[in-house]
């Protein structure tokens, strides 16, 4: 049953007149008179109007047919408006992804900025593997993802963000707390303790392209869990530099020449609502100038 057809019929019921519901509904006379004709012939054959004199009237037939549309169509467009204004209201959730780390100022500055700014917003916040994260991005699970690896994966854009560089975790009292940095080839042979950064692709991997001497004992999911691991003397870990923080149990020493991109990642031609799109946005605006800012 065709919604406009029903406004036709209701809209004719009114004026019991063709010329004058055609020109109310903006449609032509032969229009108008072929919606009714087929609508009668959907409903058996019934005749929903008669003749009279130049003009028509509802049957008895049409008569009860006019109380059902009216109200369908009243009740319809109560929930019309009941839609928009719930639309209008309700939350806008913003679903963003992160590997471990990149939560950092820039990012919790924009997400209190934009919920200031916005009554409407809310986050839903995930941390986890780059891997994991690009997959709920092109299952349409999250909005947007801050990962530290591409993909060649044409359903999903990549929009680089800054490079992080890396520190080695060790426990305090190693022998190699007090140098100046570490070279990758010096610690990769080293018991280590990894991250979801590495968990698909590990260190010894992107240092060396051979994985054959790593000695990863054991993975964990965020970067904190990592340094409690760290701390409790069970080995090292490689650790972007956001998250030098003081620690008990911990040293830091810079690891030479070792950088790694940031990403934000979205779903290639996925349109999102104009609060979410303007906060990505914000997002990879804030991280690139404070990387600029840095870099000076």
């Amino acid at each position: 049953m065709n919604y406009n057809v029903l406004r036709y019929f209701s809209v004719l019921a009114q004026v019991e007149n063709y010329t004058k519901a055609a020109a109310r509904l903006g449609i032509s006379q032969p229009s108008l008179s072929s919606a009714i004709h087929n609508l009668e012939n959907e409903l058996g054959g019934v005749a929903l109007f008669e003749k009279v004199g130049r003009n028509i009237r509802l049957t008895k037939e049409g008569h009860f047919y006019r109380e059902k549309v009216d109200s369908a169509l009243s009740e319809l467009h109560a929930a019309s408006l009941m839609l928009k204004d719930s639309r209008e209201s309700a939350p806008v959730v913003i679903r963003m992804g992160y590997v471990s780390g990149t939560l950092d100022a820039v990012v919790l500055q924009k997400i209190r900025e934009h919920t200031e700014r916005h009554s409407r917003v809310r986050f839903l916040l995930t941390e986890h593997s780059a891997q994991e994260l690009m997959d709920q991005v092109r299952q349409e699970q999250l909005d947007m993802a801050i990962v530290d690896s591409s993909d060649r994966d044409r359903s999903l854009h990549f929009r680089k963000l800054r490079e992080r560089g890396f520190y080695v975790a060790l426990p305090k009292g190693h022998p190699l707390e007090d140098r100046e940095y570490l070279e990758p080839r010096e610690v990769m042979e080293l018991p280590q303790v990894v991250f979801n950064y590495s968990v698909e692709g590990s260190f010894g991997h992107w240092a060396s392209g051979n994985q054959a001497n790593e000695r990863v004992i054991c993975t964990v999911n965020t970067v904190s869990s990592a340094l409690d691991l760290v701390g409790g003397g069970l080995g090292i870990s490689f650790i972007p530099d956001e998250c030098v923080l003081p620690r008990d149990g911990v040293s830091f020493v810079p690891l030479r020449n070792w950088h790694q991109a940031l990403y934000m990642c979205i779903l290639y031609d996925k349109w999102l609502q104009p609060l979410v799109w303007d906060f990505c946005e914000l997002v990879i605006s804030a991280i690139r100038k404070a990387e600029e800012e840095r870099k000076r």
